[in-house]
């Protein structure tokens, strides 16, 4: 069991603390020393998204003292069906800074630390060193094993969570006392065959209920009180309202938390789980226009290349996420075809890679002789070059 911080140590409580936390105080599994221990705990959410919503919400009205989180996305009008910690006000805002405005309009008094990059191989241990608990929201398998082998190698707690159409699982690894998420998943399952959340949809309140759960389990870890999900995998279904229980053991051979383990830094986790990288992909062409990848244009910039990047999204999109380049809205490229130059390679770019597509065909029926188009436009370029560049 995970408690927090010596009791000697606890930070006292205020006298508005005092009455905030009543109803805590009045309960025996918490009391006073339990609201300290909420007090000086550090804990970091990965993803402020349908899971780490309800959860960072929760743990900022329970009192946890310091709350990490880390994501790099911004809020989209489809993200509003379950992430309920963003409104509608904030689409196209950064997802940590509407995040952290609501935390911090719930509980003033309680630290929020925003981490803005996307979690790898490179900054995970650095990052997760500083927390006591972690509590995984994501949603791909590549950070899921990243999250976990960055917490076994730490010893840090992994409360972990994954929703999917009506289905949620949840547990707790990485712990002395049970499994990591290699012993239940030893492999991850073929690209492609499961379906993310995007592709395949999931009910708004799912992620709710799962995170509210995830909250619960930090929360009592924190305390040392009750039977954190340590060694169980708790399954939701949602339609028929049923929780079912499997027991998970310690796999001996695992790679990670075993007695001999063989992973002992972190790994390139996109080529574990079998995503090839885009530069192997051969370029493509698609009525007449060739299509060229995110890492094919960054490697031709970088080598100085006489490319024209043309962007033709609106100047709203423009001031959200840009990736360089002459900004002509579609509807004024064909009144606007003097600004670009006949003699140059144009590339042209969008959102995802539709609007572009479009209007290099036309670029090509107005007899330019070389022009490309962004495959899977700025979303694409955010997956494969600069994580900092904000997807909407």
């Amino acid at each position: 069991m995970t408690t927090i911080a010596d009791p000697a140590s606890l930070p006292d409580l205020t006298t508005d603390e005092l009455a905030r936390y009543s109803r805590h105080l009045i309960l025996p599994e918490v009391g006073e020393e339990g609201q300290r221990k909420l007090k000086a705990a550090k804990v970091l959410c990965v993803g402020t998204g349908g899971l780490g919503s309800p959860l960072a919400f929760y743990l900022a009205a329970a009192g946890v003292g310091t709350l990490g989180l880390v994501d790099f996305d911004v809020v989209d009008a489809s993200n509003l069906q379950r992430q309920i910690i963003h409104s509608t006000a904030d689409i196209g805002r950064k997802k940590l800074d509407s995040a952290a405005e609501k935390l911090s309009a719930l509980n003033p008094a309680m630290n929020v630390v925003k981490h803005e990059t996307m979690l790898s191989s490179a900054n995970a241990l650095d990052i997760l060193k500083d927390y006591d608990i972690v509590a995984d929201g994501t949603d791909n398998f590549p950070t899921r094993y990243l999250v976990n082998d960055a917490c076994v190698l730490l010893g840090r707690p992994n409360v972990y969570g994954s929703i999917f159409r009506f289905e949620g699982q949840a547990s707790v690894f990485a712990t002395e006392q049970g499994p990591c998420y290699r012993c239940l998943y030893p492999e991850p399952p073929p690209p492609g065959l499961v379906p993310s959340c995007a592709e395949g949809g999931v009910l708004g309140i799912l992620p709710g209920l799962v995170g509210v759960i995830q909250a619960t389990e930090v929360i009592k870890l924190i305390l040392g009180a009750g039977e954190p999900l340590i060694g169980r995998l708790l399954l939701v279904d949602s339609l028929a309202m049923r929780f079912r229980e499997l027991k998970l053991r310690k796999n001996p051979e695992c790679p990670v938390c075993g007695p001999n383990p063989t992973v002992n830094r972190l790994i390139d986790y996109d080529q574990f789980c079998g995503i090839a990288p885009a530069a192997k992909e051969e370029t493509k062409v698609k009525n007449g226009v060739a299509q060229v990848t995110p890492v094919e244009l960054k490697r031709r910039i970088d080598a100085g290349e006489d490319v024209f990047v043309l962007d033709v999204r609106e100047p709203f999109e423009y001031q959200i996420a840009n990736i360089g380049g002459k900004l002509i809205p579609q509807n004024d490229v064909p009144q606007r075809l003097a600004e670009i130059d006949r003699e140059r390679e144009i590339v042209v770019h969008c959102k995802s890679g539709g609007r572009s597509q479009r209007i290099a065909e036309f670029l090509v029926q107005n007899g330019y002789p070389k022009v490309a188009n962004l495959a899977g436009g700025i979303l694409a370029w955010s997956d494969q070059i600069d994580p900092k560049v904000p997807k909407y």
